[in-house]
């Protein structure tokens, strides 16, 4: 029986069990905000994972009531933030270049930076309640850390181009239909659904499973590179300080706080 290899991160979870692994996001009272600590954490345990060269898949999910809010815009108006503008961009790279197979677990509110974390992952499984968001338009920046490219990669340019201009929420269905999600299942069968999945996956061997998940990365990224996304954080730090952007964001806000 083998014990558990577990990781001394702060806001995450990471553990390795054998061929298994689980990346959890772990701030569930704040549904999951990414911080840049947070995105550092990531960046960190995706090559803690392949160091573990037994494992064949990471399921990575969310603790609590949603997959992850998005982006702690609190946490990239500092210095530290201007300094290590990339670090949402190696964060993408870092799950896209996991050599272990990643099963997203998707459930409650996935936003923004949250849906660029689903999206790097390699097949992604909603529960019919989930929710999903990309405000950033609304909030006066663009949509950074890779999150255009891969969105492209996933949905198509016409798609990405109006969920990210117009910031509408859509469901599960709508973004099973797009091609984002693999499968949508009752929310009461979300856990097992995964678990079925992932046991399907292991029964694979290890060397013909990994290679074809490496075979099409490197299709996709020939067709729609991540890599030419690498300056789109400046574009974020620049709507951080455009007066129109942050009016933008504080309507967006107040929005938000109305009685409904």
């Amino acid at each position: 029986m083998t014990t558990a290899d577990v990781a001394p991160f702060d806001t995450i979870i990471a553990t390795a069990d054998g061929a298994r692994g689980e990346l959890r996001l772990n701030r569930p009272e704040k549904l999951n905000p990414l911080s840049m600590h947070t995105l550092h954490e990531i960046e960190l345990a995706a090559r803690w994972f392949d160091e573990h060269h037994d494992l064949k898949v990471v399921v990575v999910s969310g603790a609590g009531r949603s997959f992850s809010a998005g982006a702690d815009l609190s946490s990239f108006s500092g210095s530290g933030a201007m300094e290590d503008r990339q670090v949402g961009w190696r964060m993408g790279r870092a799950l896209d270049e996991m050599r272990a197979v990643t099963v997203a677990r998707l459930q409650g509110w996935c936003i923004g930076g949250g849906l660029i974390v689903a999206a790097g992952c390699d097949l992604r499984v909603a529960a019919q309640s989930a929710r999903f968001s990309i405000p950033e338009v609304d909030l006066g920046i663009p949509l950074a850390w890779g999150g255009i490219p891969r969105l492209v990669r996933e949905i198509g340019p016409a798609l990405t181009k109006e969920l990210v201009m117009t910031c509408r929420p859509f469901d599960a269905d709508e973004a099973k239909s797009a091609g984002f999600l693999n499968r949508v299942v009752p929310d009461d069968e979300l856990d097992a659904q995964v678990e079925a999945l992932v046991q399907q996956l292991l029964q694979k061997p290890k060397l013909a499973l990994l290679e074809t998940k490496a075979h099409v990365n490197a299709v996709t990224e020939s067709m729609v590179g991540t890599g030419r996304s690498w300056a789109d954080a400046d574009g974020l730090y620049a709507g951080l300080r455009d007066e129109e952007g942050r009016a933008s964001a504080q309507a967006y806000v107040e929005r938000l706080r109305r009685p409904k």
